[in-house]
């Protein structure tokens, strides 16, 4: 299923802050932070992309349920997405 941009826009702009969350840690690692702050950092960003994930997921619902998706077939392939974030 295709989600129009401006549905997911909120998932991008998550996702692209979770990027950058990434190259701080990156940048951690290689400039000899402490193991301990470098893993918090890593753990932030490891549930950001987890909830940019489910965002995506519940938008899926969304707008199954506004443009007359048959439930039961746009239910099945989000569900199987959703289990395979959890």
């Amino acid at each position: 299923m295709r989600l129009p941009n401006d549905e997911v826009a909120p998932v991008i702009t998550r996702f692209k802050r979770a990027q950058g969350h990434l190259g701080k840690v990156i940048a951690m690692m290689e400039s000899g932070a402490d193991c301990e702050d470098v893993l918090t950092q890593l753990a932030a960003v490891n549930k950001a992309i987890s909830r940019g994930g489910y965002a995506l997921v519940a938008t899926g619902l969304e707008h199954c349920q506004t443009t007359g998706v048959p439930p039961e077939e746009g239910r099945q392939k989000l569900e199987k997405l959703f289990l395979a974030l959890a």
